[in-house]
């Protein structure tokens, strides 16, 4: 631990992996996006891994959850996301993925949260934006969290690139993200060690450490 300032600053993971300053965020767990990777079954038990540390450990656990508007209220952003994902070309056939209390919206079952732990709602790929997360986490004095879920390339990154700028260090569980496309996930990781902000580590290491919490 470095100290400057009157600021203590952690370089490692063991320095930074503390229930008292860091949470667990779990990423976009839901029943319609867990099958859409070909990982999946796998991420998911990694998931239920941490998750089960981090519980152990005394750590804060928050939840995103992707949530879709009625088509009629979606907006141009997401009407243009709905499009390519669903490879249509016109807007009005568009459908919501995930409808709130729709089978696809909800948590997976086999990593379901309990009464102690928040789900946020979200419209958008960073775990930031329009959702209290920022506020819920300093509220509580946090300034670093464990992520894992899916999908990297997709919604992880973005939300860890968001982190850094909030001032939060973000710690990604590498085998406990699942992701679809391998070269685009290459590229996330890629970035994280140029830009030197971020702490990259495995299931086994993050639930060693968190079990120590105990």
């Amino acid at each position: 631990m470095k100290r400057a300032y009157g600021l203590d600053i952690p370089q490692t993971l063991e320095e930074t992996c503390n229930p008292a300053r860091t949470a667990l965020l779990v990423y976009d767990m839901q029943v319609g996006i867990v099958p859409q990777i070909p990982t999946g079954r796998e991420i998911t038990a990694k998931v239920a891994r941490v998750l089960s540390a981090a519980r152990s450990g005394g750590y804060r656990v928050y939840y995103t959850r992707h949530m879709s508007l009625p088509t009629a209220l979606a907006g141009v952003s997401q009407l243009r996301t709905a499009m390519a994902w669903q490879r249509v070309d016109d807007p009005t056939r568009t459908v919501p993925g995930f409808s709130r209390d729709s089978p696809a919206w909800r948590i997976a079952p086999e990593v379901e949260p309990t009464d102690d732990e928040a789900v946020f709602d979200k419209l958008t790929m960073s775990a930031f934006e329009g959702t209290p997360l920022d506020f819920a986490l300093r509220d509580c004095g946090i300034n670093s969290f464990a992520i894992v879920g899916i999908a990297l390339e997709i919604g992880i990154e973005p939300t860890v690139r968001h982190a850094t700028d909030l001032g939060y260090i973000p710690i990604v569980v590498r085998d406990a993200c699942g992701y679809r496309d391998e070269a685009a996930a290459a590229r996330a990781f890629a970035g994280f060690a140029f830009a030197g902000e971020t702490i990259v580590t495995d299931v086994a290491t993050i639930t060693r450490h968190m079990a120590r919490s105990v």
